[in-house]
């Protein structure tokens, strides 16, 4: 065989404190993690379930498991081709794709930049860091440790309730800091362009996914002064012609795609369309997150603090120093 799956597994991973958002909160993530080898050489990837679509650590495992065999006499670069029509996007396709993508750089020589057809090695990127929602008080004193901590670009999670106080507070605890906010759905009911308008008083310079998936439509007639980022209303490239005449960009994360490959055809497919990039991801660890930079190299913003939320991260994981995310070196 030209391939095989040496082995899916879950493992779960320890949150520092909580992670809170508008749908509850999580002390550990539990991600997929796929091994193939091939010629002597083993690919890894890893997926974090996207929870919204129902999606398990369990069922994404048995997903992979399933496909193993169908692939099984491919080479990786056809395997890569084949698990795109036979998987659906999420995170089980995302962690097979990744993997398939380290194998063939490592059967090649490559480095996944080069691979990836990228025009240079990647470089150190600036990384929001999520400030988890809380009382106002709590969201100051983690933006202004943040702060502390070097982190410029801070990414405040809303739930469409007192969303003016809490960034307020934010800005309170870390004045100096470049603010986006992510909305996870919740301004369905709310006057979207006075929010929007006093949020950018406040120096938000970004809106993700204010409305619900569904009814992007009530975004049409506002002209906000700062732009809207679709995050669940747009997983793959197929999604940008519904969603672009409502959004400003695209939040692009590899487990919603289902892996690098439907990522990068995405970023392509926003680039035509004008529609600025994001690249974002789900709680996960450092494996996760190096697929992930190499599309980082082409965003406007970029949200891979997914391994600095965590109690502890992959020996060799990427470094976040002074607000930025680069592979750790030595």
């Amino acid at each position: 065989m030209a391939i095989q799956l040496k082995s899916a597994r879950v493992e779960r991973w320890p949150v520092t404190g909580s992670f809170v958002t508008s749908r509850g909160a999580k002390e550990h993530v539990d991600v997929i993690v796929a091994e193939i080898e091939g010629r002597g050489e083993v690919g890894r990837g890893e997926g974090t379930p996207v929870y919204y679509l129902g999606e398990d650590a369990t069922g994404c495992r048995d997903e992979i498991l399933r496909v193993a065999s169908l692939i099984a006499d491919l080479e990786a670069a056809e395997a890569r081709a084949a698990v795109q029509e036979m998987m659906a996007a999420g995170a089980a396709r995302n962690a097979l794709d990744c993997a398939l993508w380290d194998l063939e750089a490592k059967q090649r020589g490559m480095r996944l930049w080069q691979l990836a057809g990228c025009d240079g090695a990647p470089t150190a990127r600036l990384t929001a860091f999520t400030i988890s929602h809380g009382r106002p008080g709590e969201m100051a004193e983690a933006a202004a440790t943040a702060a502390a901590d070097g982190y410029r670009l801070l990414k405040v999670k809303l739930t469409g309730d007192d969303d003016r106080l809490r960034v307020t507070a934010v800005r309170k605890g870390a004045p100096d800091a470049r603010l986006i906010v992510d909305a996870n759905e919740s301004w369905g009911q709310v006057d979207i362009l006075s929010e929007a308008e006093a949020l950018s008083d406040l120096g938000v310079e970004m809106i993700e996914q204010p409305v619900p998936v569904g009814a992007d439509a009530l975004l049409d007639p506002i002209y906000a002064p700062i732009p809207f980022i679709a995050d669940e209303s747009c997983h793959t490239a197929a999604d940008v012609a519904r969603i672009g005449a409502f959004y400003d960009g695209v939040n692009i994360k590899l487990d919603k795609a289902g892996g690098l490959t439907e990522a990068l055809r995405l970023a392509d497919a926003a680039d035509a369309a004008g529609l600025s990039i994001m690249v974002g991801c789900m709680l996960c660890t450092s494996l996760a997150i190096a697929p992930a930079f190499v599309l980082a190299q082409r965003a406007r913003w970029v949200d891979l603090d997914g391994p600095a939320l965590l109690a502890r991260d992959r020996e060799g994981g990427f470094e976040f120093r002074e607000g930025q995310v680069a592979p750790r070196v030595g």
